[in-house]
């Protein structure tokens, strides 16, 4: 019975209007006029050069895929080339945390009095002292403040003050991204909602109604640390300046439309969470000042306790949303586990890379960051295959990869596809990866990383303004139908 191929057709996004020169024919090669049957009767696959260039990336293909069973390498295109991996570096920070934290590690975030509790007031400070949590949100604030009025605490004597220094602070994870993208935000020891406000607008007679909020699933507090003005210009979109003890915004009241929301990245986020606390706080009965900034962490008695989740579950979480912010939280507190202190993110990747090189084998690599949102960093395609295939590797990562759907004839999602395909993916500007497994309907298991960049096209992009540079995302969906067409290539080429 012959293997089913599926060689999906052109992507539907080409079908849309607005991209220029956009093909009118499928990006698949039809099947060369010689040879379209092999020896043993079976379709022959497409030519990978051939599927490479019909993708028209201009720019520079690697991959590798081995043999889960053998570890026998199967197919290599410059392989052993140093590529930007992008997200792809979380499936290795997630290692890392695991290696240096262990699977029952949890991130903790207290309350500490810094006297005693009389007649419900504390006699000296109360200090809201961060412990790293990359998940930490309003709702669990909430939480840590009605446990306070719970246990009788009605207000202090003294100030009330955050402590973010756990882990160092940084105000960008990289500097060369636009100020307004959420995925971008400020790293600490404390974090709320992945560091990021809500801004939300409507038109309204007189003009726009903005809010700035720290909403979860179950609070909206407004917020000062964060602010924003609608200002009368064409562009730039956005700008941002520092107001000293908040984030100040703009937005170009033309590209508003009638209503809208985005989330924008915080740069204060220990006046952000503190901000948050204290309103939370005054619902709960809880008097509290307007909160402080402390350089020291505190000593006195720990009043409320609030844990994450286990870190294997903050870490699907983190590879299935490949949330940054994340990523460089439990990066650098998997170094302070290592080494006793992280001195800055740039120090943590350069930690991470070494214990890359020395315990999964990856020769050549360098990770300037933990999420890979930095282009500079560099993974071969064989190394990254070969630390896939690793046993102990793979029994920690397989399960928490995410399914990653292959595509019909017709380009839409087909969950019946004949490939099953476990993987992480990785997006820059003119940037895409893929890494993980594809097992296809013999039953053969693979290992494969796959990456892809237009360096000519990246070119400039570090002072860019713009969300989306012209052709970025065209560029990217050609780059994913390409790791598609070369992952059912392996299975028709190698599934037997």
């Amino acid at each position: 019975m012959k293997r089913r191929l599926f060689l999906s057709g052109a992507l539907s996004a080409f079908a849309m209007a607005g991209h220029a020169g956009a093909p009118a024919v499928s990006l698949r090669p039809q099947m060369r006029p010689k040879g379209l049957v092999g020896p043993d009767g079976r379709p022959r696959p497409p030519e990978a050069q051939d599927l490479i260039d019909a993708a028209r990336l201009n720019g520079k293909v690697s991959y590798a895929v081995i043999d889960m069973r053998t570890g026998a390498a199967l197919e290599a295109r410059n392989g052993a080339d140093g590529m930007p991996p992008a997200s792809v570096t979380k499936a290795i920070t997630a290692l890392y945390a695991l290696d240096a934290l262990g699977p029952t590690y949890r991130f903790q975030t207290r309350l500490v009095a810094t006297g005693p509790v009389d007649n419900g007031i504390i006699q000296g400070d109360l200090v809201l002292v961060g412990g790293g949590d990359p998940v930490l949100d309003t709702d669990a604030l909430a939480g840590m403040a009605q446990q306070l009025a719970a246990a009788g605490v009605r207000g202090v004597t003294g100030d009330f003050r955050v402590f973010g220094g756990a882990l160092p602070f940084e105000r960008v994870i990289d500097a060369a991204q636009p100020d307004q993208v959420g995925y971008n935000p400020a790293v600490s020891g404390l974090n709320l909602n992945f560091n990021r406000v809500h801004f939300q607008w409507e038109r309204a007679s007189g003009g726009y109604t903005v809010t700035m909020d720290a909403r979860s699933a179950k609070y909206r507090p407004a917020v000062q640390v964060a602010r924003m003005t609608v200002a009368e210009r064409s562009a730039p979109l956005y700008t941002y300046s520092d107001g000293g003890d908040h984030d100040q915004w703009t937005v170009a009241r033309s590209g508003l439309g009638k209503s809208g929301a985005r989330w924008l990245p915080v740069r204060y986020p220990d006046s952000y969470a503190g901000e948050v606390f204290t309103s939370l706080a005054s619902a709960h009965g809880v008097k509290l000042p307007k909160a402080k900034i402390q350089a020291a962490p505190p000593s006195g008695e720990t009043l409320v306790s609030h844990h994450s989740d286990p870190l294997p579950d903050i870490l699907k979480g983190m590879l299935k949303y490949s949330n940054n912010l994340t990523a460089e939280l439990v990066g650098m507190t998997a170094t302070v586990a290592r080494m006793g202190q992280a001195e800055s993110l740039a120090a943590s990747a350069r930690e991470m890379t070494a214990w890359a090189r020395a315990d999964l084998g990856l020769e050549g690599a360098t990770l300037v960051d933990h999420s890979g949102l930095g282009s500079r960093s560099r993974v071969s395609a064989r190394a990254m295959a070969r630390m896939l295939v690793a046993a102990p590797r793979h029994a920690a990562l397989h399960p928490m990869l995410k399914p990653f759907t292959m595509r019909g004839a017709d380009g839409k999602p087909d969950q019946n596809h004949p490939v099953s395909v476990e993987a992480k993916t990785g997006t820059l500007h003119f940037v895409s990866a893929l890494a993980g497994y594809a097992t296809g309907p013999s039953g053969r298991p693979m290992a494969f990383a796959i990456f892809t960049q237009d360096e000519a096209s990246r070119a400039g992009l570090e002072t860019s303004s713009e969300d989306r540079p012209p052709g970025a995302s065209a560029w990217n969906r050609r780059a994913k139908t390409l790791q598609q067409s070369l992952i059912e290539r392996w299975d028709a080429a190698y599934g037997a």
